[in-house]
C-alpha cells in the first residue's frame, strides 16, 4: 500500500486559518523526511496534561484556547506523545485543531508506558507500540501520523523488532516518517540500517549541550533535531550575568534569548517549547524575532 501525501490522510476539510494571519516565519523552515515544510519553532504539549503529566489538566478549556492561539501565531509543528496524560494531549488536540489545516504537522510518539503521575517505564513490545499508534490515530483523528517517533529505545526488545513494528504500520499507510527520541549517534546508525529515520529528539537547550554529537550528526546526515526541554538559562540568568546583560540590549526575556540560541545554533534545530500559558506561548512564539549577532551568540555559547 502506497504511502498518500500527509494532507490527503487528514479529512476533506482542512481547518482554515484566521483572515489576515501572518505566520511567523522568521524562525526559518524545515523540511521534515525531505517533505513536511515546518515553521521550526514549534509547539511541545506535555504540559498540557495535569500534574506529573497525568490526567486532564484543571481548566480544559483554556489549554484548547491555547492550542488554537498556537496556531493562529504561526506554529505549524506540535509535538505531542500517546504517554502525556496518557492520551490527555491528543485529545485536546483534536478538540482544538480538527479537522487540521493543511499545513499543520503533528508528531506523536510510543514506547512508554504509564502508572500514575510522573511514573514512566520503557515498553517496546512490537504488539504495544501498533495498539499504541492505532489509539493515536483515533485519538488525533488522523488516518496517517506524520510523523511518530519511538519515546525511547527498549533494551529488552530487539531494535529490529520495534522498528520493524513501526516500519510495518508505516507501509500501512498509518505513519509518514519515523523518528527516535534520547539516543546515542551509534543507536541512530543502527536504527538507519533498519529503516530510514526523519528526527531525532534529545535533551537539549543552552545550559545542557551532552547531545552536541547527535546535533552535529543530524546536521551532516539533515536529520530534524527536536530538543525537548529546550527552555533553560540556569545560572546565565542571574543578575549581572550574560543574559541579563543580553535582555537589556535586546529587549528580550532570558528565555526568548534561549530559543533564539537554538534556533542560530543550527538550521536543523526544531525547538518545541511547551507552556500552559497563552501568554508564555506568546513569549516564546517572539522569540523567532530576536536574530543574535555573531558576538552575542558566541558569547551565550562560551558562557554556557
Amino acid at each position: 500500500m502506497g504511502l498518500p501525501l500527509p494532507a490527503d490522510r487528514r479529512g476533506d476539510t482542512a481547518m482554515a486559518r484566521p483572515a489576515g494571519h501572518q505566520p511567523v516565519k522568521a524562525s526559518g523552515t524545515y523540511r521534515i523526511g525531505g517533505d513536511l515544510l515546518v515553521d521550526r519553532l514549534g509547539y511541545g504539549s506535555m504540559r498540557l496534561a495535569g500534574p506529573g503529566v497525568w490526567d486532564m489538566p484543571k481548566d480544559p478549556a483554556e489549554a484548547i484556547r491555547l492550542l488554537r492561539r498556537a496556531v493562529d501565531l504561526g506554529v505549524t509543528f506540535i509535538d505531542t506523545a500517546d504517554s502525556y496524560g496518557p492520551f490527555v494531549c491528543e485529545l485536546l488536540i483534536k478538540e482544538a485543531l480538527h479537522p487540521y489545516a493543511e499545513d499543520l504537522v503533528i508528531a506523536s510518539k510510543a514506547g512508554v508506558v504509564r502508572g500514575g503521575p510522573d511514573d514512566w517505564k520503557l515498553l517496546g513490545l512490537p504488539k504495544y507500540l501498533r495498539q499504541q499508534c492505532e489509539l493515536s490515530l483515533r485519538h488525533l483523528g488522523l488516518d496517517c501520523i506524520p510523523l511518530h517517533q519511538l519515546q525511547r529505545i527498549d533494551p529488552t526488545v530487539p531494535l529490529d523488532d520495534q522498528l520493524g513494528e513501526l516500519v510495518q504500520l508505516q507501509q500501512e499507510g498509518k505513519i509518514r516518517h519515523i523518528g527516535l527520541s534520547e539516543v546515542t549517534v551509534e543507536q541512530i546508525e543502527a536504527a538507519q540500517k533498519i529503516t530510514p529515520i526523519a528526527t531525532v529528539q534529545n535533551l537539549y537547550n543552552l545550559t545542557t549541550r551532552g547531545a552536541e554529537p547527535v546535533l552535529e550528526y543530524c546536521e551532516r546526515n539533515d536529520l530534524g533535531f527536536v530538543p525537548w526541554h529546550p527552555i533553560a538559562t540556569g545560572d546565565l540568568a542571574r543578575p549581572g550575568g550574560p543574559l541579563e546583560a543580553a535582555s537589556t540590549e535586546y529587549g528580550a526575556t532570558p528565555a526568548q534569548l534561549a530559543l533564539a540560541w537554538l534556533l542560530r545554533r543550527s538550521p536543523v534545530m526544531l525547538p518545541i517549547p511547551g507552556t500552559s500559558s497563552v501568554a508564555h506561548l506568546e513569549e516564546n512564539v517572539a522569540s523567532a524575532e530576536v536574530q543574535l549577532t555573531d558576538d552575542k551568540f558566541e558569547a551565550l555559547t562560551q558562557a554556557s
